[in-house]
């Protein structure tokens, strides 16, 4: 994702829309990577050498997640406590991720580098939900 995309989403003299909008973003990146894990998850595991069920397991669990930030995301006022979740759980999946990469996965080529791909993407959202909570507060 570019920078200036990013700076048009944070752009706003209301801290709360800037919150609510990268809140968005990660429901819509997240919830339509679960659908792909689920609607492909037989080739996908192929093309990343992780293993089909694994892929539908984690797919149902990122639509389920993205609906929910998605919920977070269309109140006025989202709660810092449930952002908070948001912004850790993002981390930790990143986390999780590049562990998994070492310790538990052999992925193909194209798994070797979807998954630190995807792992810095929601770090990067956690990030930036981090930082527009905390101009949330000020």
């Amino acid at each position: 994702m570019s920078a200036t995309l990013l700076a048009g989403f944070a752009r706003t003299a209301v801290p709360q829309l800037a919150l609510r909008r990268f809140l968005a973003l990660d429901s819509v990146v997240t919830t339509g990577n679960g659908l792909a894990y689920v609607a492909f998850s037989a080739p996908l595991g192929r093309l990343l050498g992780v293993g089909q069920e694994l892929l539908l397991a984690l797919g149902v669990l990122l639509v389920l997640y993205g609906a929910a930030v998605g919920a977070l995301a269309s109140r006025r006022r989202p709660p810092a406590l449930a952002v908070k979740a948001v912004v850790e759980t993002n981390y930790a999946w990143a986390a999780l991720s590049l562990v998994a990469l070492v310790v538990w996965f052999s992925p193909t080529v194209a798994g070797t580098v979807w998954i630190p791909v995807q792992a810095l993407t929601v770090a990067g959202f956690a990030v930036l939900q981090q930082l527009a909570l905390r101009s949330v507060a000020e």
